[in-house]
């Protein structure tokens, strides 16, 4: 959808487009007494998650779990735009803000100016609870590149977080990804740790892919025998040797 963008106040830089379902997030700079009970009261402060601005003039928004109309007027003037609160709540590790951002519908896999996305900053900081609520959104990326071409993995690969790396793998994130240098989130582990859970899965993968090539050309031979048998795939052998 195209949307003319506006500026219309110099604390507030951020676009005017009438849209339902794309939430804005702004700061409040001044209290808001309503008139009407339609209205939405706020406080200096307060995070304000607004949802429709299809009218020019009332905007419907959110505030502390109550819904109600917001001036537009006083969120150009009185208001201070939030660039991705999601990605601010990650990065500080901030879980209330994180859930009420869930809550309200903001976009999980927005990418900010770097082309990061919540979940790759949350990786970055260590901050393992914000990461496992990402991880739980059915919709969450986990394998959007940055600008750098780094994921989620390779973040939390060479900030050595290897409990982060776990559950990121557990998650099927990819492995085989190269970054702008060429490099997978392997080549990027900075511990040991890390290292050795990113090999463990690449070997588990490679090894059940060669088991099923092998079991291919040995599917015959194994209904061809009945009752036990003591003869293997040669992936499976190779395994035992392990």
């Amino acid at each position: 959808m195209n949307c003319t963008v506006t500026y219309i106040h110099t604390n507030a830089r951020f676009p005017l487009c009438s849209l339902i379902g794309q939430v804005k997030v702004f700061r409040a700079m001044f209290t808001f007494d309503p008139r009407t009970p339609d209205e939405l009261y706020f406080e200096e402060g307060d995070i304000l998650y607004i949802s429709d601005t299809s009218d020019s003039n009332w905007w419907k928004g959110t505030c502390r779990g109550r819904n109600g109309l917001i001036p537009s007027n006083y969120v150009a003037e009185q208001a201070e735009s939030i660039d991705n609160p999601m990605h601010e709540a990650a990065k500080r590790g901030n879980l209330s803000w994180l859930r009420e951002c869930l809550e309200n519908k903001v976009g999980i896999n927005g990418l900010d100016k770097a082309g990061n996305t919540a979940l790759y900053w949350g990786c970055h900081g260590g901050h393992k609870d914000v990461v496992e609520i990402l991880l739980g959104q059915s919709n969450v990326e986990l394998n959007q590149q940055n600008k750098l071409g780094d994921t989620a993995l390779h973040a939390a690969a060479w900030k050595g977080y290897s409990d982060i790396v776990e559950m990121l793998l557990n998650k099927n994130a990819r492995m085989e990804i190269k970054n702008n240098e060429k490099k997978l989130a392997l080549e990027m582990a900075t511990n040991a740790q890390c290292a050795s859970l990113i090999k463990r899965k690449q070997g588990g993968s490679e090894l059940f892919l060669k088991y099923l090539i092998d079991n291919i050309s040995t599917a015959n031979f194994f209904h061809s025998r009945k009752g036990k048998s003591n003869t293997y795939p040669n992936s499976v052998a190779r395994a035992k040797l392990m």
